[in-house]
């Protein structure tokens, strides 16, 4: 039996490799997406400060700190016992929506813009943000760097800079908008449609029928949803439906009772599934607990979007295509929907002039117990659960993040795509690209999602002679 091995994988968040195992006659036998980081932060967060648990986890990642910040704020409300204010609610949902905006853009351009506007096949050399530009344009890649510097102002002026925002605490926000503010994000606001909606007729013309059909797996669903069961980013109830587009349950705080995570000794990365299913293994299915998050699965669970032009590319999605819809390459497809939602609920937002309200903040707190938050990430349903003492200190962490609950679909993915291009042992840098291609689609953030110790932490030591030959391996553990 040989072996392929791509290390690192490139263009995301976070470390991995993939490991590749060929059979005598040269054909996949199995393939295996590997996280071999540990980031720790369920451990080295217990015994903090509640107020200091937002500034802490915003750190898990460097491109998601926002989504972390908000679920845990929303956390620290539910653990006092506290409701947001109308205006803070809304200051907070400003900040989530330039987030999802700035980062769907990210991966629209940076990460799988490469392999969708240049080309999986392409030179090594052009796939990147410069490929891309090449492609569509300097007026355009200017455009997306001014577009994405503007959102992230508006981070910034509430936020109080432009990573790592400084501003939620429980019940409220700390700063409010002044009048010039709010004349200056309404600015931003419009340029953000407009680029949202160039954006979309770019990907659709260029992209989306080339890709929709690729890499199916039938699986359950999860997102959040408001009220009238459309797309939430900020706020809601999780909906999950089943492969055949059914509810299948309604949950929040008690998520627990419907989310339990499987492990396996080859990797960091936990692998949840539904609980009321249970653990089949790595395969699809309605028998089988594995499901799906992120913007696919935002629009399989909704029954709309909450703005005009996102609303209109959401009917026209699902009247291409089956619903829900089970192709991975439907991904970029939704997320270029979302970017829509996000620039218009920012434009409507900038329009409402009770943002400039002073009730900042409730302060009716109780004494902390255990909190709950969740909100929808870039990635997907994003979950915090702390439980503190009586001296407002973390006891417990639990913290399930897109990735994770995406690991399970990402390994069959890249293992499917494994079998499908690679043909009696013929594999090129093409190839290999694709498959890193498909697992891409899903935007992941292994960074965040490692949370797993198989055993003892595994070592490895590599001795190299002076010309970069290996002299000797020393291994200690196992991934």
């Amino acid at each position: 039996m040989s072996k392929i091995t791509i290390d690192p994988v490139t263009r995301l968040e976070g470390h991995g490799k993939i490991e590749i195992f060929l059979d005598d006659e040269e054909e996949v036998k199995g393939a295996y997406l590997q996280v071999p980081e540990l980031r720790g932060f369920e451990k080295f967060c217990e015994g903090r400060r509640a107020e200091d648990m937002p500034t802490i986890t915003s750190r898990i990642c460097g491109v998601c700190r926002e989504a972390h910040y908000l679920a845990s704020t929303k956390t620290l409300d539910s653990a006092f016992g506290v409701t947001p204010t109308e205006t803070a609610t809304k200051l907070r949902e400003l900040v989530y929506n330039a987030y999802i905006f700035s980062d769907h853009l990210l991966h629209l351009y940076f990460l799988a813009g490469p392999d969708y506007l240049v080309g999986w096949n392409a030179p090594k050399a052009e796939r990147n943000i410069l490929g891309v530009i090449k492609k569509v344009g300097k007026d355009v890649g200017k455009r997306v760097i001014e577009t994405r510097a503007k959102v992230t102002k508006i981070i910034e002026i509430l936020g109080g800079k432009p990573i790592h925002p400084a501003f939620g605490i429980p019940g409220g926000v700390t700063k409010g908008l002044d009048e010039e503010e709010f004349e200056q994000i309404k600015v931003i606001a419009d340029s953000c449609v407009e680029f949202a909606e160039f954006t979309y007729k770019l990907f659709k013309t260029s992209v989306f029928r080339e890709v929709d059909q690729e890499g199916k797996l039938e699986t359950y669903y999860m997102g959040l949803v408001d009220d009238k069961d459309r797309v939430s980013f900020y706020d809601g109830e999780v909906r999950v439906v089943d492969p055949e587009g059914k509810e299948f349950c309604r949950f929040g705080f008690d998520y627990l009772d419907y989310i339990k995570e499987h492990v396996e000794p080859w990797t960091y990365v936990k692998f949840p599934y539904l609980k009321p299913v249970g653990w089949k293994g790595f395969k699809d299915g309605k028998d089988s607990g594995i499901y799906k998050v992120g913007p696919i699965a935002r629009l399989n669970v909704a029954k709309g979007m909450k703005t005009k032009l996102a609303n209109e590319a959401y009917k026209e999605f699902f009247e291409e295509h089956e619903r829900p819809a089970h192709f991975t390459g439907a991904y970029i497809q939704a997320r270029a929907i979302e970017l829509l939602q996000a620039a218009e609920r920012i434009k409507e937002l900038s329009e409402d002039k009770t943002l400039l309200n002073k009730d900042l903040r409730n302060p009716d707190l109780k004494t902390p117990s255990r909190g709950v938050g969740i909100t929808e990430a870039a990635r997907g349903t994003l979950f915090h659960d702390y439980t503190f003492d009586e001296q407002g200190l973390v006891r417990k962490v639990n913290l399930i993040v897109p990735t994770t609950q995406n690991s399970s679909p990402i390994s069959m993915t890249v293992r499917d795509s494994a079998k499908r291009y690679i043909k009696k042992g013929v594999v090129n840098d093409g190839i290999l690209n694709r498959i890193e291609r498909d697992y891409r689609t899903y935007d992941p953030c292994f960074a965040c999602a490692s949370h797993f110790i198989p055993g003892e932490e595994p070592l490895e030591l590599i001795l190299r002679r002076e010309d970069g030959t290996i002299f000797k391996r020393i291994k200690r553990g196992g991934a």
